[in-house]
């Protein structure tokens, strides 16, 4: 079965209405992209695939990455991971980027694979552990968080580096002790690691399912502070590329959930690797999801299903209305959980023409409200990455 052509087709898709960080969603300009890729054999079997990372140029390195597997045996997975890798070498660490575009036609491999066995790509896996997927959805207030617990879900995620605490106690009052919550300190700006310190002792007590991101990606000193500085389950990971760039994370025991991103963290081959690496120290795996598209999630739920060590799933209550319609066939959601498709490959398959109606526009947060709105008063335009919360008396007093 061998690969005849490797097609990338990326899009805008709108922004969705609420996130963890505002009830206000993103901006209304939005920046957000997605990136599919087709891939076909002279068998007549093709598969479906999504990158992330930064899709405007992750679909580039798609295109480029075409030429070293035309010709070559689909089904020698790990294999053309490997091909692939080589080849991007000359350019450095490539991060997300190149994870993004390898991870992209690594996708589509799988799910073609399982299509010409006519199995899902759980079972190529290995099987499932489980039927369905348990989900949190995101919920910056009240009102989000009530409409999605009275759909079934029992765990949900809330952030912002200004107002987490305020939030996540109003979510506790107003839902209970039995809804598992999370919380994202994700920037711009980041936290500093002692501003990161004193916002989880003051979110201990509301015994939290985990802590995502309370330092930069970049600060594994300061994650090593948090962590001996709180009892909170500490997250992180979703910027990550392949499986070195979770070593440090996992074999440190700096996390306890790790959060791969199924677009940009380099296929499903290497979900698969730091899965293990996970389970052989006792951390826990719940992908990120964010900004994706429907086939990375499909992804994502073909792996959850798979491995001992998945925690939960993460979704929008409600995303664009769009993205039901770039794909054939949509997951099914019951009672705060992910069905897990038996269909054979991914489950799904791309919708080309409705892609097409939605043609890329601006690829980066220039000017997203969301996080402007979260820099100390008139700092915004500076843009800097990580902020110290200034007036601490006032901001971690009693409030």
């Amino acid at each position: 079965m061998r690969i005849t052509a490797i097609t990338p087709h990326v899009m805008a898709a709108g922004a969705p209405g609420e996130t963890s960080w505002s009830a206000k969603g993103m901006s209304s300009a939005g920046s957000r992209c997605w990136c599919f890729v087709r891939v076909d054999t002279d068998e007549g079997v093709h598969g479906i695939g999504e990158g992330s990372g930064w899709p405007l140029v992750v679909a580039a390195a798609i295109a480029d990455l075409a030429q070293v597997l035309i010709g070559e045996d689909a089904r020698d997975i790990d294999r053309l991971w490997h091909r692939m890798f080589v080849a991007q070498m000359g350019h450095g660490q490539t991060g997300v980027i190149g994870a993004g575009a390898i991870g992209a036609i690594d996708m589509a491999l799988w799910d073609l694979n399982a299509k010409a066995l006519c199995v899902p790509v759980w079972r190529m896996l290995g099987g499932k552990f489980r039927d369905r997927i348990r989900a949190y959805a995101h919920a910056s207030s009240v009102e989000t968080a009530r409409t999605a617990v009275a759909q079934g879900f029992t765990a949900l995620k809330a952030g912002n580096v200004v107002d987490a605490v305020d939030k996540i106690a109003a979510l506790r009052e107003a839902l209970g002790p039995k809804i598992d919550l999370a919380v994202d300190l994700h920037g711009p700006p980041w936290m500093t690691a002692a501003d990161a310190i004193r916002t989880a002792r003051r979110l201990e007590p509301f015994d939290l399912l985990f802590l995502e991101e309370p330092v930069p990606p970049e600060d594994v000193d300061g994650l090593r502070r948090v962590r001996a500085a709180t009892t909170l389950p500490l997250a992180a990971g979703e910027r990550g590329a392949m499986l070195w760039g979770y070593r440090t994370l996992i074999t440190e025991g700096l996390v306890d959930i790790v959060q791969p991103d199924t677009g940009r963290v380099g296929g499903i081959t290497q979900l698969r690797k730091i899965a293990a690496l996970a389970e052989a120290h006792f951390v826990q795996v719940a992908p990120h999801s964010g900004t994706l598209g429907p086939v990375a999630e499909f992804a994502a739920i073909h792996f959850l299903a798979s491995i001992p060590n998945g925690l939960i799933h993460e979704r929008f209550l409600k995303d664009w209305d769009g993205r039901e319609r770039v794909i054939t066939e949509s997951l099914v959601i019951e009672d705060g959980h992910v069905v897990v498709p038996d269909r054979p490959g991914l489950g799904t398959d791309l919708n080309l023409d409705e892609i097409a109606r939605h043609p890329a526009g601006p690829n980066i947060a220039s000017g997203n409200e969301r996080y402007l709105a979260s820099y100390e008063a008139g700092t915004s335009e500076e843009r800097v990455y990580v902020q110290p919360r200034r007036g601490r008396a006032a901001f971690f007093g009693d409030r």
